[in-house]
């Protein structure tokens, strides 16, 4: 009986004692590796080694890891751990990275270059998602790479749009930068990973449903999708600083009840929104952008402390295991190497798209802006620098290995490898380079930059910076564009108003000017300035 109770792993049952104790190891070497990682990218920081950034630096602890595993004798029931489930990757280590990019984005200099941030992210994400995919369609037409389907070309150009800065910004946060900047770079990635997974969706319904499909029905389904989870986040949002405004939560025996709630509040968003077949990513960044404008406010100090520094924990846990996984994954899966052809093109082709998104959106904000605010060439080389690729548009070729048929998904899957691969850890080790050659950060630009500056960035007139909004200003040429930016002045203007006399008082306990004073920490890796958008 004894013999026959130890079944063999291989004919698919598994001994409880043996299968506890392969959960313990994996889990173990999973812990093991994020401490590595916190320990050595803190090494990094303190040592001022910019040519591997942390991300750099969990990303190559996961594939030497992956490698070793491999190579050795690994039980598969302890390989199976590391496995990059999709699923695990949306519902778990996502959201709290996305909640936090909106919860820490300081609404000030956000919105003063919300236009711009908007055409890059929206206009520019879309037209980069084309660019690539009519690329690459058009590459294997003529037969320099693995032809592709048309639709599957765009589902590839959607998710290697995705881009994740946090190696750039890390090095903002390090060596500091103009602030403008800063907001462009960090606006664009937050809206720009919603904007991709509306258009992948997008594009696998087409894939899947391709009869009576035209132009104006994609359009209308992208809408659906974008516009209902974003009324989805700011829904929950504004429910939860009413529940938080009313309930008198915030005495001292309640605040752990007021900390619980408020932690699940994004996580309601997005299981909401994912339920109803809408982004829970579109979803929970807006529900950070409300909760932490409106929600915050009537939170106790101690809950608003609380809730502060457990976001920003459990988000830097979840971006640290994700470089890890993404690592290890790469080292474990089977990829389809044979279509060198297409890896090689592809990395040349989204080169191409981000030009034409960054420039070409640039080209049109310069076109409205006064002279004083025009985005500089040398910001426009840092933007386009700054489009690494990374989690979000590894996660979603993952899963169109499962959306797409005949190999053509483990194809893309091997190109979006290969890409995260080298912008990670070659472009990204390379960009405090780059960034202090196009001098953007550091040296003496850093102190005349707004970070460092007193007083209003509104007066900030810096060889490497451009100021803030200054709408009262005339036009010396009325043409149709500048009466239309005049417009939609008036109307962000109005908005302004209308938050602060109507919005805010309804739905917080205070009058809107005491978070003038709120510190700026907009980044998912933790950026930490000071808010001199107030005069």
């Amino acid at each position: 009986m004894g013999a026959e109770d130890e079944i063999s792993p291989a004919d698919g049952h598994r001994v409880p004692g043996k299968e506890q104790q392969a959960a313990g190891v994996g889990i173990l070497l999973q812990i093991m590796m994020l401490v590595l990682s916190f320990v050595l990218g803190h090494v990094l920081r303190r040592k001022k080694i910019y040519i591997i950034p942390e991300a750099s630096a969990s990303l190559l602890i996961g594939l030497i890891v992956g490698v070793l595993a491999n190579i050795s004798d690994t039980e598969n029931n302890i390989r199976s751990w590391f496995n990059f489930h999709e699923e695990f990757f949306f519902l778990f280590l996502l959201p709290p990275i996305i909640f936090q990019s909106g919860f820490s984005l300081s609404p000030k200099p956000f919105f003063s270059n919300f236009g711009a941030i908007v055409t890059f992210a929206i206009f520019g994400t879309f037209l980069a998602s084309f660019v690539t995919g009519v690329l690459v369609y058009l590459g294997g037409l003529v037969f320099l790479m693995y032809r592709l389907p048309f639709v599957e070309c765009m589902m590839f150009g959607a998710l290697i749009s995705a881009t994740d800065p946090v190696t750039v910004l890390s090095i903002f946060q390090e060596l500091g930068t103009d602030v403008n900047l800063y907001a462009l770079v960090f606006g664009e990635s937050v809206l720009n990973d919603a904007m991709a997974i509306s258009l992948y969706r997008t594009m696998a319904l087409v894939k899947t449903q391709p009869s009576g499909q035209n132009l104006l029905m994609v359009v209308v389904r992208f809408l659906e999708t974008f516009v209902g989870s974003l009324s989805a986040g700011v829904g929950v949002g504004f429910t939860s600083a009413l529940l938080f405004k009313y309930a008198g939560l915030d005495v001292d025996n309640l605040q752990n009840l007021e900390s619980c709630l408020f932690v699940l509040f994004p996580y309601f968003s997005y299981m909401l929104a994912e339920g109803i077949g809408l982004s829970g990513i579109v979803s929970i960044l807006f529900t950070g952008i409300v909760m932490k404008h409106y929600s915050y406010s009537n939170l106790s100090q101690s809950s608003q402390r609380f809730v502060s520094a457990f976001f920003e924990l459990i988000s830097s846990l979840a971006e640290t295991f994700v470089f890890i996984y993404m690592g290890f994954d790469i080292a474990m899966e089977q990829h389809s190497w044979s279509h060198v052809g297409f890896i090689f093109f592809s990395i040349i082709f989204i080169g191409i798209a981000r030009a034409a998104n960054v420039f070409s959106c640039a080209y049109l904000v310069n076109l409205v802006r006064p002279n004083h605010r025009k985005i500089p060439a040398k910001h426009q080389k840092a933007l386009w620098y700054s489009g690494l690729r990374g989690a979000m548009a590894f996660a979603l070729a993952l899963q169109s290995v499962h959306d797409l048929p005949e190999g053509h998904g483990q194809t893309i899957f091997t190109a979006t490898t290969a890409i995260v691969v080298l912008t990670v850890l070659l472009i990204g080790g390379s960009t405090g380079t780059m960034l202090e050659a196009l001098d953007v950060i550091g040296g003496e630009s850093h102190n005349d930059s707004p970070l460092a500056s007193v007083g209003s960035i509104t007066n900030y007139d810096g060889n490497n910076g451009y100021i803030a909004p200054s709408y009262d200003e005339e036009s010396s040429s009325g043409n149709k564009i500048k009466m239309k930016l005049k417009e939609f002045h008036k109307s962000a203007a109005s908005f302004t108003a209308l938050d602060k006399n109507y919005l805010t008082p309804f739905f917080t306990s205070h009058n809107g000017d005491e978070d003038e004073a709120e510190p700026f920490t907009s980044t998912r890796s933790g950026f930490h300035g000071h808010d001199h958008y107030s005069s």
